[in-house]
């Protein structure tokens, strides 16, 4: 499994806010290019957000389903985009100093994604999720000092 972290500086809970707003997935995912709806029960188990990937015209339509919502933890989603498969993506969020720590855990578990060695998946899956992480940062700590300016 490919692991990334960084620290942020923002409070856990500003990062969880956009974790839950199913609507900011597109801007902080890596490799996803539109939103084309998420289910109103966002984050709740089972629920979705239908998005494409890829680069307009070939651009491929499918979803990712919430398996858990931890509103004090993190995210656990199994992110789909065929045809190359599936993967199993957590997203974990702890306090650490006056900011807090965010870990992606992520590996294919289905699809001809598995025929990749593991090793090569992951040496693909870490500078994206670097940026994937880069990017969540943003959203959530300029959401962070927003909410602390007004």
């Amino acid at each position: 499994m490919a692991t990334v972290a960084a620290r942020m500086s923002c409070r856990p809970d500003a990062v969880l806010a956009v974790l839950a707003d199913g609507w900011s997935y597109a801007t902080w995912v890596v490799g996803t290019s539109r939103l084309r709806g998420v289910d109103v029960s966002f984050p709740a188990p089972g629920s979705t957000i239908s998005h494409s990937f890829g680069v307009w015209p070939a651009v491929i339509d499918d979803k990712t389903v919430v398996l858990a919502w931890r509103p004090d933890r993190g995210i656990e989603l199994q992110a789909r985009g065929w045809p190359a498969g599936e993967a199993h993506v957590r997203i974990e969020v702890m306090p650490h100093g006056e900011g807090c720590s965010v870990r992606i855990v992520e590996d294919v578990v289905r699809g001809p994604g598995l025929l990749i060695p593991r090793l090569v998946r992951t040496a693909l899956l870490i500078p994206r999720n670097r940026e994937t992480l880069r990017r969540l940062a943003h959203l959530a700590e300029g959401r962070s000092a927003q909410s602390e300016s007004t």
